[in-house]
């Protein structure tokens, strides 16, 4: 690539860190759904730029945009997931605890932990890359795919026995068997989420409704929250970044295996008693998954992500290969991100915090009920309400029963557990 080529591939990944800030703020979209408009538009951005690149070269730069977004999503989804309780796909489990640090005042020190452990996440996955790559290429591929059986229901029952741990094991069971035969039945059942711009993803209603909606019709009977103070300096939770890194590795690799459970996962490890650390713990796994889907990608040809999948049918054979000049201008573009998202996320946080003492959370809470309500009508159809209503009685059994609400990761995990043993073929066979 020439200076012109990167010089158009920077800017393309400062665009992406506009769409990232958009649809990591705004609930309900995903910055995958920007990465499908993009693909839909791509020819268009072709021809625009082959008066001045080749075509290999312009399929790079709209990779970079998508990549550049996909990471400072991963950094700016957690502010509203704080200030307005509503999650993204990938922070679910963070909702509670930023919800504790509002009420506490400490808001921006939810955020603030949030993008330490997006920033230790990106930074460690962008070193780790091209030595995970070659491992991959080398063979360990094949020897990591055997293991997803074995690792998914390792995770599955970790989780399963930490309810145990906290005396409420079968209502745990229960409520990762309930949660895991719903994310079942939207990946068996031909169930139609049609929505107003085509089809869309009931991943969207189903984990609005099992970790969302709860807290947010809990929140529904406060007052105004406290006014929010912010220290001006970053909490020490880096410590809690890096372990968050180990099980993004994981979570690159292995379906079902999310940030959502990885977290819970590390969580029954190594616990940890304080909200801003886990919310750190959090956010570096999702990060790392953001940035290591493109070695998944361009092992194996398949994405963890919509953005990876995106990335795959606009670059197509350019990632393959060891350091290939495509994969590693993709690093590079996951590191303009990263550093957007850092800078974006603190300033967003602080303008959030400006304005939660004013705002009834009563009232804010029904607002962004409804907006949800809206946007899975809009985005899945009829349909899609319908699995809203079924995953938030769901949502309600943790609180209930005296559960985790980690226990609800079974929506994500039993599907990939039954999936894979009906795939399995025994050794001896």
């Amino acid at each position: 690539m020439d200076v012109l080529d990167i010089a158009v591939c920077a800017l393309a990944s400062l665009a992406g860190a506009g769409m990232g800030t958009f649809s990591g703020l705004v609930p309900g979209i995903h910055v995958n759904t920007l990465a499908a408009v993009m693909l839909a538009s791509y020819p268009a951005m072709e021809a625009a730029l082959s008066g001045f690149m080749d075509p290999g070269s312009a399929a790079v730069a709209a990779c970079c945009c998508i990549m550049s977004a996909s990471v400072v999503h991963s950094f700016l989804d957690f502010v509203p997931s704080v200030f307005i309780g509503a999650p993204d796909s990938e922070d679910c489990v963070s909702v509670l605890p930023g919800h504790r640090l509002l009420l506490q005042g400490r808001g921006m020190a939810a955020v603030r932990s949030a993008a330490i452990g997006s920033l230790v996440g990106t930074s460690a996955a962008i070193l780790l890359a091209v030595p995970l790559q070659w491992l991959m290429l080398s063979g360990a591929d094949e020897a990591l795919d055997r293991m997803t059986p074995f690792v998914v229901s390792g995770a599955a029952l970790m989780i399963v026995l930490a309810q145990f741990r906290r005396g409420s094991g079968p209502a745990g069971i229960a409520a990762f068997l309930i949660s895991g035969a719903l994310g079942l039945a939207l990946m068996r059942l031909p169930i139609p989420s049609e929505g107003i711009f085509g089809e869309g993803s009931l991943m969207f209603p189903m984990l609005c409704g099992l970790f969302g909606i709860p807290v947010l019709l809990g929140t529904a009977s406060e007052g105004k929250a406290p006014e929010q103070e912010d220290e001006g300096t970053d909490p020490e939770v880096a410590g809690a970044g890096l372990r968050g890194v180990a099980m993004g590795c994981v979570a690159g690799w292995f379906p079902g295996i999310t940030a959502t459970v990885g977290a819970s996962i590390s969580a029954c490890f190594m616990p940890e008693n304080r909200p801003d650390r886990f919310i750190a713990s959090v956010a570096s796994i999702g990060s790392v998954t953001a940035v290591l889907s493109l070695v998944t990608l361009s092992v194996s040809g398949s994405g963890r992500s919509g953005t990876a999948l995106v990335i795959g049918d606009i670059a197509g054979t350019a990632l393959t290969g060891i350091a290939s000049e495509a994969f590693l201008t993709l690093l590079l573009s996951a590191a303009v991100g990263s550093l957007c998202g850092y800078v974006l996320t603190i300033r967003a946080g602080k303008a959030f915090a400006a304005v939660a003492g004013s705002v009834d959370q009563s009232r804010l809470s029904m607002a962004v009920l409804a907006a949800d309500v809206v946007l899975v009508l809009v985005l899945t159809g009829p349909f899609g309400i319908a699995v809203l209503a079924a995953a938030s009685a769901t949502g309600f059994l943790p609180e209930k029963f005296g559960t985790d609400r980690t226990a609800l990761c079974g929506c994500l995990l039993l599907p990939v557990l039954v999936n894979e043993i009906g795939a399995w073929t025994p050794p001896w066979s």
